[in-house]
C-alpha cells in the first residue's frame, strides 16, 4: 500500500487529535456544573428555565449521534468532524457573548452538536489507522469521555471562584478551535462511504422521538412525574418511535438499519452501553453532593466546589491509564470479556462505596474504581459494534451506541435527582439529602451494573479465528458483520 493511503498516514497524530478532541467534546458536558446554583442570577431567569442551559445540551447530543453518524458514513467521516466543531466553537462564543437565557441556550444546543465527534472518531480509526493499532486506539479515545467529564469539574469550578464565568466559554472556544484546526490538518479523507441518500424523514422522526421521549425525563423533577405533559410526552415520544421503526424498516437508505441494530451483538451491547451510561453519571451527579453537604449532617464532608471537583479528578486519570490495558485484555480475550469485567468493576466500586462514605479518601477511592470500571466498558462498546457491522455502517452504528449511553445518562440523572430530593432532612432553613438517600444511590447504581453483567452475558462469543486476527478494517474479512453463535 502506498505510504500516502490514509491508512498509513500518520496513525499517532490522528490517534492524537481525535482524543483531544474526545476530551474537549466531553468538557462540555460538565463545564456549567459550578455555576448551575447561579443561572437563574446570571441569566436573569427563573430557576426551571435556567434549568435549559443543561437540558438543551443533552438533547442535542442524544439527537446528533446517530444523525453524524450516518452522515459520517455518507458524505465522508472527516467533514462531519469537522463541522462537528465549527459548531463548538460557535456555540460556545454565542454562550462567551451572552448575558440572558436564550442564546445561551441556543450556543449549548450548538456545543451539544460536537457530541457527534466521538463515535465519529471511533469509526474513523478503523479506516485510517493499521489493524494493530486500531484496538489501542479506541481505547484511548473512549477513555477521552471519562477524562473530559473529570477535569471538567475542578476546571469550572476554579475559573468560575477565580475569574468571570464567560471565561469557561472563551475557553471552550479557544479550545474547539485548537481541535478543528488540528482535525483539519491531520485528518485524512474517509475511502469508505455507503451508498444512496440521506434519510431526511428518518431525521426528523427520530429526532421528534427522542426528544419526546427524553424531554420529560430530564425534566419530569420541575413538571411533575404524573403531570399530564410528563406522561403525555412519554407517551407521544414512544409512539412516534414505533412508527419511525416502522419506516426504517421499509425504507430503502434508512438512517439506522434495524437490521443490524437488532443482531444480538449490537442489540445486547446497546442495552448493556445505557447501563453503564446509568452507573457513570450516578457517580457524576452523586458524589460532588456528598463531598459538599455540610458536616453538620453528620456524615457530609463540608468540602467547596473546587474541593469535590479535585476530588473526583484522579477518576478521569485512572479511565486514560487504563486504555491501554482495555485493549490489552480485548485482545486476548475478546471484547465481550472486557465490558464484562469493565461493568463488574462499577459494581464492585459502588459495593466498596457503601461501605467507605465517611471520609474524603473513601470518596477518592470509589471514584477512582467506578471510573476504572467506565472507562474499561466504555472501551469494549466500540470495539463489540463495529466487529458486528459492516464498514460502511460503522459511524452510524456507532453513533447509536453513543445515543444508548446518551439515554442512561439522562435516566441517571432524573432517578439519582428523584431519590436526593424525596430522602432529605432539614438543616436551618434548607434541606438537604439524607445518608440514607445517598447510600440509595449507591445501591440503584449498583443494581444498573449487575444488570449490565446479565446483559452482557447475553452477547454470544464470536471465535477470534486466524483470518479475522489478520484482516485489516477494510478487508472483506473485516467488513463483513460477525457470525452470531448462540
Amino acid at each position: 500500500m502506498p505510504a500516502t493511503s490514509p491508512r498509513t498516514a500518520r496513525p499517532g497524530t490522528i490517534t492524537a487529535v481525535i482524543a483531544l478532541s474526545g476530551v474537549v467534546v466531553s468538557l462540555m458536558q460538565t463545564l456549567v456544573v459550578p455555576i448551575i446554583p447561579m443561572l437563574p442570577r446570571l441569566l436573569s431567569a427563573e430557576p426551571s428555565d435556567a434549568s435549559w442551559v443543561i437540558t438543551a445540551t443533552l438533547l442535542a447530543a442524544a439527537v446528533v449521534t446517530p444523525i453524524s453518524g450516518r452522515l459520517g458514513d455518507m458524505y465522508g467521516k472527516r467533514g462531519v468532524l469537522i463541522g462537528s466543531l465549527v459548531a463548538l466553537v460557535a456555540g460556545s462564543v454565542l454562550c462567551a457573548v451572552s448575558e440572558t437565557l436564550v442564546p445561551v441556550i441556543i450556543g449549548r444546543v450548538l456545543q451539544g452538536l460536537a457530541t457527534g465527534v466521538i463515535p465519529v472518531g471511533i469509526s474513523v480509526l478503523r479506516d485510517a489507522l493499521p489493524t494493530e493499532r486500531v484496538g489501542g486506539a479506541v481505547s484511548l479515545v473512549s477513555a477521552s469521555l471519562g477524562v473530559g467529564g473529570a477535569i471538567g469539574l475542578p476546571l469550572s469550578a476554579a475559573i468560575v471562584q477565580y475569574a468571570h464565568w464567560h471565561v469557561l466559554f472563551w475557553l471552550a472556544a479557544g479550545l474547539g478551535l485548537l481541535c478543528l484546526v488540528l482535525m483539519a490538518a491531520a485528518l485524512p479523507a474517509s475511502p469508505s462511504r455507503a451508498p444512496g441518500r440521506f434519510d431526511f424523514p428518518g431525521a426528523i422522526g427520530l429526532a421528534a422521538g427522542l426528544v419526546a421521549l427524553l424531554l420529560p425525563i430530564t425534566k419530569g423533577g420541575d413538571w411533575g412525574w404524573t403531570s399530564g405533559t410528563t406522561l403525555g410526552l412519554l407517551a407521544g415520544g414512544v409512539v412516534v418511535l414505533v412508527l419511525w421503526a416502522a419506516y426504517e424498516t421499509r425504507t430503502v437508505h434508512p438512517l439506522v438499519d434495524l437490521r443490524v441494530t437488532v443482531r444480538r451483538p449490537v442489540l445486547f451491547t446497546n442495552l448493556a452501553s445505557i447501563l453503564v451510561g446509568f452507573a457513570m453519571y450516578a457517580m457524576s451527579l452523586t458524589l460532588p453532593q456528598l463531598l459538599q453537604s455540610p458536616e453538620a449532617t453528620g456524615y457530609g464532608l463540608g468540602q467547596s466546589t473546587l474541593a469535590a471537583g479535585l476530588a473526583l479528578a484522579p477518576g478521569g486519570l485512572v479511565m486514560m491509564a487504563l486504555s491501554p490495558v482495555s485493549a490489552r485484555i480485548t485482545a486476548r480475550h475478546g471484547a465481550r470479556a472486557t465490558l464484562l469485567i469493565g461493568v463488574a468493576v462499577i459494581g464492585a466500586g459502588y459495593g466498596v462505596g457503601l461501605m467507605m462514605m465517611s471520609e474524603l479518601w473513601q470518596i477518592v477511592v470509589t471514584s477512582m474504581v467506578v471510573s476504572g470500571g467506565v472507562g474499561i466498558a466504555y472501551a469494549a462498546m466500540p470495539a463489540l459494534i463495529t466487529g458486528a457491522v459492516p464498514v460502511t455502517e460503522t459511524a452510524s452504528a456507532n453513533g447509536v451506541n453513543a445515543l444508548m449511553r446518551s439515554i442512561g445518562t439522562s435516566t441517571s440523572s432524573a432517578v439519582m435527582a428523584a431519590i436526593l430530593a424525596n430522602m432529605t432532612t432539614r438543616l436551618g432553613p434548607v434541606e438537604v439529602p439524607t445518608e440514607h438517600g445517598f447510600r440509595m444511590t449507591y445501591v440503584v447504581a449498583l443494581l444498573a451494573a449487575v444488570v449490565g453483567i446479565l446483559l452482557t452475558l447475553v452477547i454470544p462469543r464470536v471465535p477470534r479465528t486466524a483470518a479475522q486476527s489478520n484482516a485489516g478494517p477494510s478487508s472483506p474479512e473485516a467488513s463483513r458483520p460477525a457470525t452470531e453463535h448462540h
